[in-house]
């Protein structure tokens, strides 16, 4: 069986939030993606899932949760209401049974559960309303296609949150149902979502539907894959914090990888790897101007390239030092990284000297405090929050001015390539 010329679609919850965005969607897949097969993997809608984490700590603080668990339902229900004339077509039972399954969820939670476990559960819903809203509303815009469950597919295993995939299983899977599929038309699925073998759904990372389509992509030997977003393409600073963006027209894998290391939004971290180990191009589109020529990231290599800046906001940073004044030893720093790892919390940066070694992490005030009180015993623990972390890729002396001016600088560090600084 044939699977060549297979194309994967990845939209955002951005390019979904609306009734006006479906409609937008549904023009690209008719105006872009008409050539050989697609397959396209959804988010949930605009902010859902910000929504059902909220309604989660709601019922995990056995707190009522009905007048916003009321608002998400009328939310889609509204989009689906501007998109579907018939109020009497399936989709709107479809969408029903879901939330009723959404409610009965959050009813059987308690402040026993493993609040991971329950999360990957709960906030999983967004990506079933949204596929199911798309699926039906393709087939009322006479593109024929076929809605798949992810969970069924993805293999992973039960760390939650961040499910590690079974590859060879992932394959077989897919390889077994989804070509057939695509040579009778459309697959529409869910990103950000995959499945244990006793049938518990987990997720794979927040951002994770990058990550989804690039499975399926992998596992489907892909022509190439897309990630349609509101920017025209993959550029070296965020919009948001500066006003002279450049845009890649083309970047290379390994460039793209340590990008999303250092914390850009763009691509999710581990969307990178399976592309590049077959060599599959992914395009960056904006779904806004869907004919603008977006970024390329593939196998190839630049000299020379612009800057590229990348801000990752709440950051911590954290010192360890050791009590008797004694050198910092791989005896402690191996203390330290066990506890780290035990905690699953995640260094943007590390330093060490003498006597103290610290880290810059994302901020989580739980997992902070349990990490003191892990360590607090063996080493003087300080640490300060509400920082950001600035690193500058294929730095220059313009760039670096351009971001330490005017900062108080807690921590700088510098390699061949890059430059990162912690402030305030």
């Amino acid at each position: 069986m044939s699977i060549e010329r297979i194309k994967v679609y990845k939209f955002g919850g951005a390019s979904v939030k609306s009734a006006g965005s479906f409609r937008n969607l549904a023009r690209i897949l008719k105006t872009q993606g008409h050539e050989g097969q697609l397959l396209v993997v959804v988010s949930a809608m605009g902010k859902t899932t910000n929504a059902l984490e909220a309604l989660l700590h709601l019922a995990y603080r056995q707190q009522s949760f009905s007048s916003e668990l009321a608002s998400l339902k009328d939310y889609h229900l509204q989009v689906l209401r501007e998109l579907l004339v018939d109020q009497e077509h399936p989709a709107f039972q479809r969408l029903e049974h879901l939330f009723e399954l959404l409610h009965d969820q959050l009813k059987g939670i308690t402040p026993n559960d493993n609040f991971d476990r329950v999360y990957d559960q709960t906030v999983s819903f967004g990506e079933l309303f949204s596929s199911a809203i798309l699926h039906y509303f393709l087939a009322e815009q006479d593109i024929y296609n076929t809605l798949i469950d992810s969970r069924k597919y993805i293999q992973t295993d039960t760390n939650w949150r961040e499910g590690k995939v079974d590859w060879a299983w992932t394959e077989r899977l897919i390889r077994r149902d989804v070509p057939h599929l695509l040579q009778q038309g459309l697959v529409v699925t869910q990103g950000f979502l995959g499945g244990t073998n006793n049938g518990l759904t987990t997720t794979l990372g927040r951002e994770g539907s990058d990550f989804s389509a690039a499975i399926f992509a992998f596992c489907l030997d892909a022509d190439s894959m897309y990630i349609w977003k509101d920017v025209e393409g993959l550029l070296n600073a965020d919009p948001k914090y500066f006003a002279d963006t450049v845009r890649y027209p083309e970047i290379s894998y390994q460039e793209t990888v340590e990008m999303a290391y250092y914390g850009a939004s763009v691509i999710h971290p581990k969307t990178i790897k399976p592309l590049a180990n077959k060599k599959i191009p992914l395009y960056v589109k904006s779904f806004l101007n869907p004919e603008g020529e977006g970024t390329k990231i593939c196998d190839c290599r630049f000299e020379v390239i612009a800057p590229a800046y990348i801000i990752k906001e709440k950051q911590c940073l954290v010192s360890f030092g050791v009590k008797d004044f004694t050198f910092i030893s791989e005896k402690n720093l191996g203390t330290i990284f066990n506890a780290l790892s035990e905690l699953r919390i995640k260094i943007n940066l590390m330093q060490n000297s003498a006597i103290s070694f610290s880290i810059c992490t994302d901020y989580n005030q739980e997992r902070l405090q349990r990490l003191i009180q892990t360590l607090q015993d063996q080493f003087v623990i300080h640490y300060n929050t509400n920082l950001q972390l600035y690193t500058i890729k294929n730095y220059n002396a313009e760039s670096i001015k351009r971001i330490s001016e005017g900062r108080e600088v807690l921590l700088e560090q510098r390699t061949r390539t890059t430059f990162q600084i912690v402030s305030r």
